[in-house]
C-alpha cells in the first residue's frame, strides 16, 4: 500500500511492539532469577560492569554511574544495597583523597558469575523457540537496525 494507510502502516509499530514486548518478558525472568541472588537487575548491572573491568575488579563510582547511565544519586543507592550485603565494598581512592572506588568482593564475584549464568540459559532457553539458522538471521537483523537507530541519532 503505497498510501501508508492499512496493515503496511501498522507494521512498525507491530514489529516494535512485539521487541518491547519480548525483551520486557525477558527483563522479568531474569529479575525473578537474579531474585535467587538476593539481587535486582539493577544490581546485576553494576556487578557485572565491575566483573567485565578484569581484576582487581575495582572501578571508581563515577565511571560505574558513567558506565550504566545513572545518576550519581542512583548509583550510590545501588552500592549501598551492594556493600550492606558484602558484594562489593567502597574504600578510599589511593590516587585522590576525595576520590573512592568500588571493589567486586570474593562473594560479589561469585554471585555475578552465577546469576549471570543463570540469567543466560534464561535467555537460551526463549531462543531455542527458533532453529540455529534463524537465531543468527535474527542476531544480524537486530543488529542492522540498532546500526540504523544509532545512525539516526
Amino acid at each position: 500500500m503505497a498510501s501508508g494507510t492499512g496493515r503496511d502502516a501498522a507494521e512498525p509499530m507491530a514489529v516494535f511492539g512485539r521487541i518491547y514486548r519480548l525483551a520486557r518478558l525477558v527483563g522479568d525472568r531474569q529479575e525473578k532469577v537474579y531474585a535467587g541472588w538476593g539481587i535486582g537487575r539493577g544490581e546485576f548491572d553494576v556487578l557485572a560492569a565491575l566483573r567485565r573491568c578484569g581484576e582487581p575488579y575495582t572501578l571508581a563510582p563515577k565511571a560505574l554511574a558513567a558506565g550504566l547511565m545513572l545518576t550519581s544519586g542512583g548509583m550510590t543507592g545501588r552500592l549501598d544495597r551492594l556493600e550492606r550485603a558484602g558484594l562489593v565494598r567502597r574504600t578510599p581512592d589511593p590516587a585522590d583523597r576525595r576520590g573512592l572506588r568500588v571493589t567486586l568482593t570474593d562473594d560479589g564475584r561469585r554471585v555475578v558469575e552465577e546469576s549471570a549464568e543463570a540469567g543466560l540459559a534464561v535467555q537460551r532457553q526463549i531462543l531455542d523457540a527458533l532453529s540455529p539458522g534463524d537465531q543468527a538471521r535474527l542476531a544480524d537483523l537486530l543488529r542492522t537496525l540498532l546500526a540504523a537507530a544509532e545512525a539516526e541519532g
